[in-house]
């Protein structure tokens, strides 16, 4: 089968298209002929191996990536499935995380899937998972109540567009933090006020936020501070830019310390792709609270352009890989 195959840490130019054996589902997994793959900043901490303190998970591998064929977010049809799998059977079109989702078939657990929503494309459905999830988790560290203020940083972006539609769907009143290009986008979303980023810093203003959502990582605690309320909850998708070693670690590390002293809690999201969860994803999509939003769909052959303009530029939602 074709996949886009990876031997080595460094650039986007260690990104190959190869022949490779198609994976054999082990007893609780499933073999997805794959249709579509999302593009998210996972695939490029895997590419670079940064930040380096990463790479002591077995996702990654110290020397050389521990797997070699990229992707995690996957929606396709079921090829085959393990001795111990029930809840799918070969024909059934599904959604979630895969190991290796950027090739023609890929393997993952059964637990990590779920029924494509009917209404939506390979494309869409393809984009849900990851920040999806990321969103929802981060939001259910502090369910926002009707009425409550709710800032997204980054909100343009692949976990921020979801953050946007879910804290709305919520209820609450919501400013996004984008680019110049993408407010209409947001507002579209949601949000109720947009914030340029090129022409305002948010941490200048004299509001106070009930939840912060960072899925930039490019502001300092101690502004994010300045604008969360007293008994605010601040959470962190992203990390500052702390270099390649521990990379957003240390911003999330003083944030849990702080909270203990304080009374605003500032949290990290470590994000896990989980069964139920892609199963609201799907309610949400199937009621029309949540719609994906893609920005570019690019052919397998050419994922690693793809990977190349989530590194570079600030894609307005999320960027897909067609096969």
């Amino acid at each position: 089968m074709k996949a886009i195959v990876q031997n080595a840490y460094g650039s986007t130019d260690t990104l190959h298209l190869r022949d490779v054996d198609r994976p054999v589902p082990r007893d609780d997994e499933v073999l997805v002929e794959v249709r579509a793959a999302g593009v998210d900043p996972s695939v490029w901490h895997l590419l670079t191996g940064r930040p380096y303190i990463a790479r002591l998970s077995p996702q990654l591998g110290l020397r050389r990536p521990a797997h070699t064929v990229r992707g995690w977010d996957a929606a396709g049809r079921v090829e085959a499935v393990g001795a111990e799998v029930t809840a799918f059977k070969p024909g059934d079109e599904v959604f979630g995380q895969c190991d290796g989702s950027f090739a023609e078939y890929a393997r993952g657990k059964a637990e990590q899937l779920a029924a494509k929503p009917a209404s939506l494309s390979f494309e869409q459905a393809a984009v849900l998972p990851v920040s999806g999830v990321t969103a929802l988790q981060a939001l259910d560290v502090a369910r926002p109540r009707s009425g409550q203020k709710v800032l997204v940083i980054g909100a343009s972006g692949g976990v921020g567009t979801y953050a946007v539609q879910l804290a709305a769907h919520y209820g609450a009143q919501v400013t996004g933090v984008c680019g110049p290009t993408a407010g209409d986008l947001v507002r579209s979303l949601g949000a109720t006020d947009v914030v340029d980023y090129t022409h305002e810093d948010i941490t200048d203003r004299p509001v106070r936020y009930d939840l912060i959502i960072d899925a930039a990582g490019n502001r300092s605690l101690s502004r994010l501070r300045r604008i969360l309320a007293p008994r605010g909850t601040a959470v962190f998708v992203g990390g500052e830019d702390a270099g390649p070693v521990l990379g957003g670690l240390d911003r999330w590390v003083r944030g849990l310390v702080l909270s203990a002293f304080v009374g605003q809690r500032l949290r990290p999201v470590f994000a896990v792709t989980r069964q139920q969860d892609l199963l609201t994803l799907k309610a949400l999509v199937e009621t029309g609270a949540i719609t994906p939003v893609i920005d570019r769909a690019y052919p397998l052959a050419e994922a690693a352009d793809a990977v190349r303009h989530l590194e570079k530029g600030h894609p307005r939602g999320k960027l897909v890989v067609t096969v």
